[in-house]
């Protein structure tokens, strides 16, 4: 039965870890949406899988198109090849981020598990700390400004969160915390408890995804940031740390890590860094845009009659 014809469900509940709620609560169904987008055989397409395709396929575009247009920052030979060593850097980052980041004591126990992408567990932290080595490298490998790499690897960055916080919502996973707003929903994992919750993860896919994606848009064509390299990256790093932050507060934290230093999470914590080095970065690039340039130097007097 699809969310548009089921009719709301009545849920009732009552948890310790959750905010206590004596009222009955009305709650939106959650659409019952196979994981599966289609099969080749034996080989099942996930959802999840297409979202990092779709992204990737669309900054590979977004790259191409500006790093080689106006802002000569690259070759659209250079974007196709960035496009793998940035696959590679996501994919692995996340992964080893996951891995570190949220899971290290079970790892340790488990390291054969390490590499087990198609059992889920990727972090964003980590995945944009693996971007952000593969810009480095390529950028020294290709003799380009490594800042202004980084800047276009930024600009893309939003459209892939948002493909991923779409699949993170049709897989049912990373839901928010338990809500009585009316357009909670309860989601099929066991885990969730039967309980409204927030669909975060729309909430993140609108925030780090769309605004997000907007803003950096706003500030090549109206500041014309790309001219000064590093204040697209640095601007993404600080949008996307406080789009996390707040996107956090209703997204219910990882169960076995749960609130940490001064109730908060994983997420907002890790993102507070990313804030302090993306206005350092913003900072930097107007101050060498502002530095007078270093001119050839003026003929001598020496030897003039």
């Amino acid at each position: 039965m699809s969310a548009s014809t089921c009719p709301k469900t009545i849920h009732t509940f009552e948890a310790s870890a959750e905010p206590r709620m004596t009222e009955i609560l009305a709650a939106i169904a959650f659409p019952a949406i196979d994981p599966v987008a289609f099969r080749l055989g034996p080989l099942a397409v996930r959802w999840y899988a297409l979202a990092y395709v779709c992204g990737l396929l669309f900054a590979w575009w977004l790259v191409r198109r500006v790093g080689s247009g106006k802002a000569q920052i690259m070759t659209k030979r250079d974007a196709d090849d960035l496009l793998m060593w940035a696959t590679l850097g996501v994919v692995l980052g996340g992964r080893f981020g996951y891995v570190l980041f949220y899971k290290p004591a079970y790892y340790i126990e488990h390291l054969g598990e390490v590499l087990s992408l198609w059992r889920g567990g990727m972090s964003f932290h980590g995945g944009m700390l693996g971007v952000i080595l593969a810009a480095v490298l390529f950028a020294r490998a290709r003799k380009l400004t490594i800042f202004s790499v980084g800047d276009m690897a930024a600009l893309a960055a939003p459209i892939g969160l948002f493909f991923g916080r779409l699949a993170n919502f049709v897989n049912g996973e990373l839901w928010g915390r338990a809500s009585d707003v009316s357009w909670a929903m309860v989601f099929p994992d066991p885990r969730a408890g039967n309980v409204p919750r927030h669909p975060s993860q729309l909430y993140e896919a609108a925030l780090e995804g769309v605004v997000l994606f907007a803003f950096l848009l706003l500030a090549m064509r109206l500041w014309d940031s790309l001219k000064r390299p590093g204040e697209i990256g640095g601007i993404f790093l600080v949008g996307y740390g406080i789009a996390r932050i707040v996107s956090e507060f209703f997204r219910e934290p990882d169960a076995h890590l749960g609130f940490l230093f001064a109730g908060a999470t994983m997420g907002q914590l890790l993102s507070l860094p990313m804030i302090a080095v993306g206005i350092y970065f913003i900072l930097r690039a107007r101050r060498n845009a502002a530095a007078p340039s270093k001119g050839p130097a003026a003929p001598s007097d020496a030897g003039s009659s």
